[in-house]
């Protein structure tokens, strides 16, 4: 088996928790919706959500990691959504964690290069991260690691 990789995927707060909202038949979609950086994620990896407001394109700022999991076996799909609207998904299990402010972390994680810019990578939607950061995440959402197999 080729190496675990740790993702953050990038969400409003209402959208990541309804891709966990139904215990086991939890997703991800990203980017809205497009398929091609689902297809950089494999079964096995961790992901984290991570959601920089409450809302889609609202004022409501979160800024917190609001769920975590593993990918699970299967490939990428299309779900109609209705009204026009086709993304891309990957099945995920979520394990149990609590939301976390990404602001405690900030000095702590790796992937953070400049503290006055720390938002930046966020903007990719979807972006690797190391192990220790992703332990950290976990830690700071009071998840079970070895669910996440740490």
């Amino acid at each position: 088996m080729a190496a675990r990789k740790n993702w953050i995927a990038v969400a409003c707060a209402a959208h990541a928790r309804r891709g966990c909202a139904e215990p086991g038949q939890g997703y991800m979609q990203v980017c809205h919706g497009k398929s091609a950086p689902l297809r950089r994620v494999a079964p096995g990896d961790r992901v984290v959500y991570y959601s920089p407001t409450a809302t889609m394109g609202g004022a409501d700022k979160l800024q917190a990691f609001v769920s975590i999991g593993l990918v699970n076996p299967g490939v990428v799909y299309p779900c109609d959504m209705g009204g026009g609207f086709v993304p891309f998904r990957r099945d995920v299990a979520y394990v149990p964690a609590l939301e976390a402010s990404i602001a405690p972390l900030l000095d702590a994680l790796e992937f953070v290069e400049d503290r006055s810019r720390w938002g930046y990578k966020f903007r990719f939607g979807l972006f690797a991260v190391s192990d220790a950061d992703m332990l950290r995440i976990a830690q700071a959402m009071q998840a079970d690691s070895s669910l996440l197999f740490f």
